[in-house]
């Protein structure tokens, strides 16, 4: 009997859809689990290999999920998905002919997770239902990837709902009228983004910014940044130090160079990437922030380190269309 998903195991009821492990992990293995998905979240994945290891080696099926995404590990998306973890079956979709890594009752893993999903969806699941939608659409399905992404965003998903906003914008989910296109993606954001989900919390923003609402831009950017969204910080650190340059509109905020530095290095600290430290390279050697700014900014940025929730790019388990 080909293992499916622990849904079928143990009954629908427990399924998250990240189908997680069927045990608790120990403390310690839950601390490495929580470690590497901070690192995971904030795109340093090798540095989140080890502390994924501990917790996948001790059964968390999100872990071996990660840990194959960190490693460009085949073997242990193989694993994750012999405990029915959908989208490393989605990521299989070429290993039977490959690689011999086939379902045991079948030779397609695509059709096998949909297989899984597709009751778990008509039975109300939100998970089932948007991940439904990048595995009919690898399978070239013609009208089920959006059928199953509105269902899943008019069910409450957040990130179905922040996935159709963006098609909804850019023109891919047939709305011919430009105005109630762009009211409906408005909508799909601020219901996600009203919901808690600081992805679109911080696009909601740049959408007002790009309808000319600056003040509700500005406040959104803020919640953003509040909730851990590291694109988020890092704006709130270019408003602080150039909050009248025209390329920085929604910044509705005092000039404090000092504490747009701070921020700069806390991030930098914390979740280290290229725009970083292009920004702390500029402004180390810009007029826009004094010595003694800087200095003062160093003192400043402890109270910008590790705040909770962690900063993170809250990435989705797939790069769909």
């Amino acid at each position: 009997m080909r293992l499916t998903t622990l849904a079928k195991l143990v009954g629908l009821t427990l399924t998250t859809l990240t189908l997680s492990s069927a045990w608790a992990l120990d403390e310690e293995a839950q601390a490495a689990k929580d470690e590497g998905m901070r690192l995971y979240n904030a795109l340093q994945r090798e540095e989140s290999i080890p502390y994924l290891e501990i917790a996948a080696e001790a059964g968390d099926i999100d872990a071996m999920f990660y840990l194959g995404k960190a490693s460009h590990s085949q073997e242990w998306y193989y694993r994750a998905a012999q405990q029915g973890e959908l989208y490393s079956m989605l990521l299989l979709h070429d290993a039977c002919e490959k690689q011999q890594l086939c379902p045991d009752d079948g030779d397609d893993w695509v059709e096998a997770a949909i297989a899984d999903a597709l009751p778990l969806a008509e039975a109300g699941n939100t998970n089932a239902m948007f991940a439904l939608y990048p595995l009919y659409a690898t399978q070239g399905y013609d009208a089920e990837p959006q059928y199953w992404l509105e269902k899943a965003a008019e069910a409450g998903n957040v990130e179905a709902q922040f996935k159709l906003a963006g098609r909804v914008r850019d023109g891919r989910a047939g709305y011919p009228d430009d105005t109630e296109r762009l009211n409906a993606a408005e909508q799909l954001y601020r219901r996600a983004a009203e919901a808690g989900y600081p992805r679109a919390m911080s696009s909601l923003a740049r959408f007002l910014h790009d309808q000319g609402h600056d003040d509700e831009a500005w406040q959104w950017m803020v919640r953003a940044s509040e909730a851990g969204h590291i694109n988020a910080r890092q704006w709130l650190a270019y408003c602080y130090i150039e909050p009248d340059e025209e390329k920085n509109g929604m910044c509705q905020t005092e000039r404090n160079p000092a504490k747009g530095w701070a921020i700069l290095l806390a991030v930098n600290e914390e979740a280290p990437n290229i725009h970083i430290e292009n920004a702390l390279s500029y402004f180390g050697d810009s007029d826009e922030i004094t010595p003694e700014q800087r200095e003062e900014g160093e003192r400043m940025m402890e109270e910008w380190l590790n705040r909770e929730p962690p900063l993170s790019y809250f990435p989705m388990k797939f790069f769909g269309p």
